[in-house]
């Protein structure tokens, strides 16, 4: 397992330059049965990464380019009357994938970003009331642009709570930007990526993250911190119980990344950031990382 691991961080590494974090936090993301949320500029490498994922599992990839427009049914599929068979026929929309890509999730509206709700939380899509389970492993890749507003939708907590992950790829620094030009001399190319893992692979490496011992001292070490959140004075809404156990998960996943099989406290402080800032919201417009650091830096580690 550990030698598979090795493999799929070096196939990323392929067409993803100087973002060994980044994609650490993706695989935490993919391991633990959660979502990533990307949370960056136009540019840097978002799609990019879905893709070579995608590529480096075997997966089937789908694509939605969130517009104001989109509809529901063009996410989930909807049911067509065959006038042959005369009866209703359904139709996949593109969540029926292992690795879907929703770039730019905040311009589609309210309606249709609740289309992946259900299928986010319980892997399945209810449709005319039949649950239609769709393919396993089932990883979900947003993208939303902070910077940008203007006719945009916020996601709902609802919706953010489902995100195992945000986290921002950044700009490459002098050297991994010298780097990215010189292989562009001689790129590889995400349809030239050879999968390096199977399906297979990843729902056994899901299942072996999951044997990561907790230690009684890290979970109490948890719910303090997820506590302190909840009676902060700087915080207007605190993390929820979902958020509690994607924390738990990400640490076992991060753990086994770092071939060990049990969870340290470091563990739960460099994922803090990335697991709890975007499930709080901040009161009187504070930084919400800035809050997590200061959290991490206040709560005592259980003894």
């Amino acid at each position: 397992m550990r030698e598979k691991i090795t493999i799929l961080k070096e196939n990323l590494a392929r067409t993803i330059v100087g973002k060994d974090d980044a994609i650490k936090l993706v695989l935490v993301a993919l391991l633990s049965g959660g979502h990533a949320l990307l949370e960056d500029v136009p540019g840097v490498g978002k799609t990019l990464l879905a893709k070579s994922l995608a590529k480096s599992i075997n997966g089937k990839f789908q694509r939605i380019q969130c517009t104001p427009d989109l509809l529901p049914s063009d996410v989930t599929g909807t049911n067509v009357w065959n006038p042959n068979s005369r009866e209703f026929e359904f139709l996949a929309g593109p969540a029926f994938a292992n690795v879907l890509l929703a770039d730019e999730i905040n311009r589609a509206t309210p309606r249709t970003q609740s289309a992946l709700l259900e299928v986010m939380e319980e892997k399945q899509i209810t449709i005319d009331g039949v649950a239609k389970i769709v393919p396993i492993p089932f990883f979900v890749i947003a993208t939303q642009n902070p910077v940008e507003y203007q006719g945009t939708f916020p996601l709902p907590e609802a919706q953010m709570d489902r995100f195992a992950i945000s986290l921002s790829l950044g700009y490459p620094s002098f050297e991994e930007e010298l780097q990215m030009l010189e292989k562009q001399l001689n790129p590889t190319l995400v349809e030239e990526l050879e999968p390096c893992v199977s399906l297979q692979d990843v729902k056994d490496l899901q299942k072996e993250v999951f044997s990561v011992r907790v230690a009684p001292e890290i979970q109490k070490y948890i719910v303090n911190l997820i506590n302190a959140s909840r009676q902060d004075d700087d915080i207007a809404l605190g993390v929820s119980p979902r958020g509690t156990i994607a924390l738990q998960k990400a640490s076992q996943a991060l753990a086994f990344l770092e071939g060990r099989d049990y969870v340290i406290p470091d563990d739960i402080k460099f994922l803090a950031p990335s697991v709890l800032s975007h499930r709080l919201i901040p009161a009187g417009g504070r930084n919400a990382k800035v809050i997590v650091a200061r959290l991490l830096n206040t709560v005592a580690i259980a003894e």
